[in-house]
């Protein structure tokens, strides 16, 4: 098995406990946004722990990145928030995919901020897939049209999220930064999850226990996944998650995707598809 392979597994994978959280999270019932994120993030926080003290790496960085590390936590919590807060109100295969137009917003942050050439492929890449959002939030004046601009909203601040990190770079560890992440997120949610508690059964609490196992899993996966391969050559394979979700909302909530939010799950996979084959490296023949 070569590395490209060992690769997709992994992110095949990590889809999976991505999509899994996202299951848990809305099936653990009507509880407050605030309360699920806090969980997700402070479970996420003691797995980051553990990796971090295993492999001895700073639990908050060098003093020299603060300023980035609490800019991407801030971005990577209110990302979270409104990303629960869709998936709580929306079909969940519809939350999922807006959440993954986070990719094109990169794009153009990293161009504003960054100074990053946008290639004219970029370009069309982004244009498409905000044509197919528009099929999934399919505007109008209802609350679920609103639902849904949250949803992107939350792609977008997750965006922010990856162009810090992208300016990080290799300055911090991995396990720091999730470290750091977590932490900052549980810590600046605990005041608001002590006010708007609500008292949980033992499988709601677990459920969120487990979101929170399966966020660390999907994200340690995905770190796995680009060891093994270039994100340029797997990173489509990323998008299983519209798959699993559709198939959870089918399954366990009974949500079906209309017509035109099946129409906007395939364009927006159509820009993802042909981004994914314009950065692939050429291959060169043999003789």
């Amino acid at each position: 098995m070569n590395n490209t392979t060992k690769g997709i597994i992994a992110l095949l994978i990590s889809s999976l406990g991505f999509s899994l959280m996202a299951l848990l999270v809305k099936y653990s019932g009507d509880l407050p946004t605030v309360q699920k994120a806090f969980f997700r993030n402070f479970v996420a926080m003691l797995v980051a722990l553990t990796l971090a003290l295993y492999y001895r790496e700073k639990l908050f960085g060098r003093r020299e990145n603060q300023g980035l590390l609490m800019l991407r936590s801030t971005f990577g919590v209110l990302g979270v928030l409104l990303n629960f807060f869709a998936i709580d109100r929306m079909v969940l295969s519809d939350a999922d995919i807006l959440n993954k137009l986070s990719p094109f917003f990169t794009i153009i942050l990293c161009a504003i901020f960054l100074k990053e050439y946008i290639r004219k492929y970029q370009m069309a890449a982004i244009i498409i897939a905000f044509i197919g959002a528009i099929f999934i939030i399919k505007p109008s004046m209802s609350s679920e049209t609103l639902y849904a601009v949250v949803g992107v909203l939350g792609a977008l601040l997750a965006a922010g999220a990856y162009t810090v990190l992208r300016v990080l770079g290799s300055r911090e560890k991995f396990y720091t930064v999730v470290f750091y992440f977590s932490f900052f997120s549980s810590v600046v949610l605990l005041p608001f999850f002590i006010w708007q508690f609500e008292p949980m059964t033992a499988s709601q609490f677990w459920m969120l226990v487990f979101s929170g196992l399966c966020a660390a899993f999907g994200q340690f996966g995905l770190t796995i996944a680009y060891s093994f391969a270039p994100a340029r050559e797997i990173s489509i394979f990323f998008y299983s998650t519209i798959l699993y979700t559709a198939i959870f909302s089918i399954v366990f909530f009974n949500e079906v995707p209309d017509m035109l939010s099946v129409f906007g799950y395939i364009i927006i996979f159509a820009a993802s598809f042909y981004m994914f084959m314009k950065n692939r490296p050429p291959k060169h023949s043999t003789m």
